[in-house]
């Protein structure tokens, strides 16, 4: 009966469910989101395709041709490839360059979709990551299909099959992103729902390092493409200009040229990284440009961006200095793993072996291989049929000399660095262990500096140290009758010696043989008193007594302390 009672608030009536035991209509919410994506993203490019065709003061076609273009770009806009029908020879003609920037649109707003869904809104239920990331794209991919069909009958038509596979990709893996998001994990560990297998695999710190590593590194890589361009436009800047006057003669025009030229900025920045590792970039199927030289004859459309490329003939010192930016990124894949592998501030101990060091660096160099293949390859593509089949990088070969660079220049590098960084440490410590012990310039075996201190706290205080005036101390009550000066000064220092500035300090504690040293100081005093009572009266004379003392050597504490055995002083 008792279980039945605990058990009761399980077998309420739910609504319908599916996978994973969540509501249908928080995956049907899903759904929705990934279709108002890529509505979000087909009237953003519509705004600007028309504003555009509005303003031009020869629009040569009606509203129809605009929208065409409008839904050709926003599937370009996603990697498909599109195909030009109207050709001067008859022939369809592919144009499949992609405009990389232009890619952030869809992307962003699939990724968005994706993380509003998980994200919990008044308590209401929310699918899996999983079934998150399924319902936006194939709502995202049910929109876009009549989207295609629409762009199919125009002049600028999309390739079917590259359709079917980009749109798709594009808006899967920008959910799947939105999904990491939602759970705050956007460098983070992968979901729990993974293989066991790869999640201990991506928790080991060599794999994070790894992994960060070769992101850095590619990274590098198209920094240092980017102002490659960025320094050629600038050295070739009346060439840029005379292209850009020469496609554009009014302002709208010039302003759709300048948003084109903005949308292939990472495309350039691509091929300079490509060109700074040595293989280069098509410009057409007979010519190849490389830091060595420029090879062929290119077939170069006027374009503000293609101003950048080098003159035909054999390279310069300049172009040979592009070398620099593949060494900048092995060098960065190596810093990037010592920051795992040897910390800076890190105690030596915690520092990776040789072999694991150059391993990881490595496999940081294969996977920035993999990027900037990947990132090359999507940079280039063609732009009609015969020579200009071929635009951009080869793929294949960026990859290659992107691993040859990092590994060659990265190994080396992590291995001088950490050996250093380890010696500069070895060195510390040994400092550190050898100064506390470590005997300051005239000091003897002896004694301790502690036993030096406790043997000086017999010695008069600072009263005996700054000496007495020559006359008596009218601080203290004189006795009755008439004492002379010196005598009054003696007996002063008597008074105010060891009894006084030698006992026991107010909550000191003190060990057996101090007792000892303080008693025999003690016996001491007197002796001291007596004897002075014979010298001679003379100005000066207890003062200078009392001058001299602090720089008496200190007191053994083994030895017995002078008259403190003579039973003829007068405290025996």
């Amino acid at each position: 009966m008792t279980q039945l009672t605990d058990r009761s608030p399980s077998i309420t009536p739910d609504p319908v469910v599916v996978q994973g035991g969540r509501p249908a209509f928080a995956l049907a919410a899903a759904l929705v989101r990934g279709a108002t994506a890529a509505g979000l993203g087909l009237g953003a490019i519509a705004v600007l395709v028309m504003a555009m065709w509005i303003s031009s003061p020869f629009p040569d076609r009606g509203p129809g041709s605009a929208l065409h273009v409008v839904a050709g770009l926003w599937l370009l806009a996603h990697g498909t490839e599109l195909v030009r029908s109207d050709t001067l020879s008859g022939t369809p003609a592919p144009m499949g360059l992609v405009p990389l920037l232009l890619v952030a649109l869809p992307a962003l707003l699939a990724h968005r979709a994706a993380r509003d869904v998980l994200e919990p809104h008044g308590g209401r239920p929310s699918p899996s990551p999983t079934g998150a990331v399924c319902a936006v794209t194939v709502g995202y991919v049910l929109a876009a299909a009549p989207v295609a069909l629409y762009a199919a009958g125009g002049t600028i038509g999309p390739d079917p099959s590259s359709a079917a596979f980009h749109v798709p990709l594009v808006a899967g893996l920008a959910a799947a992103c939105g999904a990491w998001t939602a759970y705050d994990k956007p460098l983070g560990p992968l979901p729990d729902r993974r293989p066991e297998r790869l999640r201990r695999l991506l928790a080991r710190p060599d794999v994070a390092a790894t992994l960060r590593s070769a992101a850095a590194g590619a990274l590098a890589l198209l920094v240092g493409g980017a102002l490659l361009v960025a320094a050629s436009l600038m050295w070739h800047a009346q060439a840029a200009q005379d292209s850009f006057l020469q496609l554009a003669g009014d302002w709208p025009g010039r302003l759709a040229l300048l948003l084109l030229a903005l949308a292939l900025v990472p495309n350039a920045a691509a091929w300079g990284a490509a060109f700074s590792l040595g293989p280069g970039f098509a410009l057409g199927t007979g010519a190849t440009v490389t830091p060595l030289a420029l090879t062929g004859t290119p077939s170069l459309p006027a374009f503000p961006l293609l101003a950048a490329v080098p003159a035909a003939g054999p390279g310069t010192p300049l172009h040979w200095a592009a070398v620099a930016v593949p060494v900048a990124a092995g060098a960065t894949v190596a810093l990037f793993t010592l920051r795992t592998a040897a910390p800076r501030l890190g105690p030596p101990e915690t520092a990776w072996g040789l072999r694991n060091t150059a391993l990881s660096v490595l496999l940081a160099a294969v996977g920035c291989a993999v990027l900037t293949a990947v990132l090359t390859a999507a940079a280039g593509g063609p732009l009609g049929t015969g020579r200009l089949a071929a635009f951009g990088p080869v793929w294949w070969q960026t990859g290659l000399a992107s691993l040859a660079w990092t590994a060659g220049v990265g190994v080396p590098t992590a291995l001088g660095v950490r050996a250093w960084r380890l010696r500069t440490r070895t060195t510390d410590a040994g400092e550190s262990e050898t100064l506390p012990t470590a005997s300051a310039p005239g000091a003897t075996d002896e004694g301790t500096d502690e036993d030096i201190t406790d043997s000086y706290d017999v010695l008069p205080a600072s009263p005996w140290a700054s000496g007495f005036p020559s006359g008596p101390d009218t601080s203290h009550p004189q006795p009755s009758g008439s004492v002379p000066a010196d005598e009054g000064g003696a007996q002063l220092a008597e008074s105010d010696t060891p009894e006084c500035a030698g006992g026991p300090r107010p909550g000191a504690e003190r060990s057996g043989s101090e007792k000892a040293d303080e008693g025999g100081a003690r016996l001491a005093a007197p002796d001291m008193s007596a004897a002075a009572d014979p010298l001679p009266s003379g100005p000066g004379t207890a003062s200078d007594a009392a001058a001299d003392a602090p720089r008496r050597p200190a007191a053994d504490p083994g030895a017995q302390a002078p008259g403190a055995g003579d039973e003829s002083g007068p405290d025996s």
